[in-house]
């Protein structure tokens, strides 16, 4: 009898964190309830922003640095091969850079997903009677903010130093709109690492052999023409050369459209078909 009761307390609180975590798992939340959870957690996260904005800053300075960089270092030479000056060249690196804003965004999300599970933050939401999904899912939201924040400061600079917009504003609101979507969905991507790496170090080392093969084996900031063979091969599946190609269509009015954006449309819904619910998974089983 004692020994029953000596063995029942040692039991207990385990039994009550199976409980609880069976409770988060297996309840089916509404459509109302998640999208409840998801705002909740969204305006936590720009809360977080609020109290610390240097975690802005790479999304405020990059755009401003990378487009005074490539304009001025590079705007002479590459404009030379382009048939014209450094005014050609802006407006052929600022598509590729509006395409490319979100991929530095999108890995910071995998290192900052990684330190919270390493400070506890995850582990105290998996124990709420929240849907697994609304935690990536309101990350993704504020994310996609952010990127929409980059890519308006990049058109600002682009602006002032003589970017010359060739078509109009709707074609300006669908370029943004394809880059945002592209870049979301690599969101994914990266939070799935962030769940999977064992460090945030880690999460930033694998992204890099990520995001420089796509960043510069595309047409980002150069014509694949005088690019080897193999290179072009490449750069023709490249997805970020297809969305850079889209951009620059939308914004300059010239070359095709239709094709690059329904490619970079297919590539956006199905990285996000496939990733989404392994990262879902992960976060529910990360341990």
């Amino acid at each position: 009898m004692s020994a029953a009761t000596m063995t029942a307390p040692d039991k207990a609180p385990d039994q009550q964190r199976g409980q609880v975590a069976g409770t988060s798992d297996d309840v089916r939340i509404g459509l109302r309830g998640n999208l409840r959870h998801i705002g909740a957690l969204a305006r936590r996260n720009v809360m977080q922003i609020k109290q610390d904005p240097g975690s802005m800053i790479d999304a405020m300075l990059m755009p401003i640095i990378f487009t005074l960089l490539f304009v001025y270092v590079f705007g002479g030479a590459v404009g030379g091969s382009l048939g014209g000056n450094r005014d050609v060249y802006t407006n052929y690196v600022i598509p590729g850079l509006l395409a490319m804003g979100g991929l530095n965004i999108a890995m910071s999300v995998g290192t900052g997903i990684n330190d919270d599970f390493s400070k506890g933050v995850m582990d105290r939401f998996r124990t709420m009677p929240i849907a697994r999904s609304s935690v990536l899912v309101a990350k993704l939201i504020v994310e996609g903010g952010r990127m929409l924040v980059s890519s308006t400061i990049l058109l600002l600079v682009a602006f002032i130093i003589g970017f010359d917009l060739k078509t109009g504003p709707l074609e300006l609101l669908a370029a943004a709109g394809l880059a945002l979507a592209f870049g979301t969905s690599l969101t994914w991507i990266f939070m799935l690492l962030g769940l999977s790496m064992k460090t945030p170090q880690a999460v930033q080392g694998i992204g890099f052999l990520i995001l420089m093969p796509l960043q510069f084996g595309s047409s980002v900031f150069a014509p694949t023409g005088t690019m080897p063979g193999w290179l072009q091969a490449f750069t023709d599946y490249n997805p970020l050369s297809n969305l850079a190609d889209a951009v620059r269509a939308l914004l300059n009015g010239e070359g095709a459209v239709a094709d690059p954006v329904l490619a970079t449309l297919a590539w956006s819904v199905g990285i996000t078909v496939v990733i989404a619910p392994l990262a879902v998974r992960k976060f529910r089983t990360k341990v």
